[in-house]
C-alpha cells in the first residue's frame, strides 16, 4: 500500500456526515490573524495576533465545502467538458487557458488539486508543474496527448501526483481525481488553533491540551490527533490515517496506526479500557467524539 507523509500540514478535507440522524458534535476552531490596524485589545487577544472563535456552524460548512481544483487547459472543448462534469460530481472548477493565467489563479485560490495540460501556448506545462511544484505540495495531475513512457516519467519526476492520457474517459478520470484527494496529507495550518471536548490543539507550538493539561506526543501522534479532532464526529478511515500519516511511504504492517491510537488514548481518556472520546469503528477506521 502507498500511503502518506510530508513536512507541511493541514487536516484534510473529509467528507461529513450529512444524515440529520447523527448530527456532528461541535467543534471549535480558533483562528490567529496578523494585526493590521490599531485598536483596543481585545479579550484574549495574544500580541501580534487575535483570537477568532469561528462559530460552531461556520466550522461545520467550512468542513462540507467543495473541493476546487484549476483546471489548465488551451482547449476550449476540454475546459467545458471538465467544468460541466466536475461542477456536476461536486467539485468547484476555476480555468485557466494559459501558464501565466495559471499561475496567477493558482496563487489566488489555492485549490485542492491542479489539472494541468502539458502543452500550453506560452510554456511548456512541465515547467509551470515544476514551478508549483517548487511553491507547494498540492496534487497536480498532468493531462496529455503525449503517452509514452517518457513523457510520463518526465512528468512524474518533476512532481506530478498522477498522469492521464488524452483523451480519457471522464469516469476514470473522477475516479482518479477522488483517490489523489484521498491521499493527499495532512497539511495543518501554521497558526490555527482547534477545540473538540476536552482537547485543544495549538498547530503553530504544536501542543496538546487534555482538560488544560499539557500532554507529551510525538510528531506522528500530534498529526493524527490533529486530523481526528478536526472531523470530530466523522468517521475517518483507516485508509485516510495511513495515507495522510505515512505518505509515499510502504506501509507493510498498518497495525503501526493501532499502536499509535493506543499511545494516544490514555493521554485524553479517563479511562483508556473504556474510551468515550477517541472510539474505534471496527472494520472502518476511527471517530472523535466530543
Amino acid at each position: 500500500m502507498r500511503v502518506a507523509g510530508r513536512p507541511a500540514l493541514r487536516p484534510p478535507r473529509l467528507p461529513r456526515n450529512d444524515d440529520p440522524a447523527c448530527p456532528t458534535p461541535p467543534v471549535r476552531r480558533v483562528v490567529f490573524l496578523s494585526l493590521v490596524t490599531e485598536r483596543p485589545a481585545l479579550a484574549g487577544e495574544q500580541r501580534g495576533r487575535s483570537v477568532v472563535t469561528i462559530p460552531e456552524e461556520t466550522t461545520s460548512a467550512s468542513l462540507t465545502r467543495q473541493p476546487t481544483i484549476l483546471v489548465v487547459d488551451d482547449e476550449a472543448s476540454y475546459r467545458d467538458a471538465l467544468t460541466s462534469g466536475l461542477s456536476g460530481e461536486g467539485f468547484s472548477v476555476i480555468v485557466a487557458t494559459n501558464a501565466r493565467e495559471a499561475i496567477a489563479e493558482f496563487g489566488r485560490i489555492s485549490p485542492d488539486l491542479v489539472l494541468l495540460d502539458v502543452m500550453l501556448p506560452d510554456r511548456s506545462g512541465t515547467e509551470v508543474c515544476r514551478e508549483l511544484r517548487a511553491a507547494s505540495n498540492v496534487p497536480i495531475i498532468m493531462v496529455s496527448a503525449r503517452s509514452s513512457e517518457i513523457d510520463v516519467v518526465i512528468g512524474l519526476e518533476l512532481g506530478a501526483t498522477d498522469y492521464v492520457a488524452k483523451p480519457y474517459r471522464m469516469r476514470e478520470l473522477i475516479a482518479r481525481i477522488r483517490a489523489v484527494l484521498r491521499r493527499s496529507p495532512i497539511e495543518i495550518a501554521s497558526d490555527e488553533v482547534i477545540v473538540a471536548g476536552p482537547v485543544r490543539m495549538d498547530s503553530s507550538r504544536r501542543e496538546a491540551y487534555v482538560r488544560g493539561a499539557l500532554i507529551e506526543l510525538s510528531r506522528k501522534e500530534f498529526d493524527l490527533l490533529w486530523l481526528l479532532v478536526s472531523h470530530a464526529g466523522s468517521v475517518v478511515t483507516r485508509e485516510t490515517c495511513i495515507d495522510a500519516l505515512w505518505w509515499g511511504q510502504d506501509l507493510l504492517d498498518t497495525r503501526t496506526l493501532d499502536t499509535h491510537i493506543k499511545r494516544i488514548r490514555p493521554k485524553i481518556e479517563l479511562d483508556a479500557a473504556a474510551p468515550r472520546h477517541l472510539v474505534t469503528i471496527r472494520g472502518v477506521g476511527f471517530r472523535f467524539d466530543a
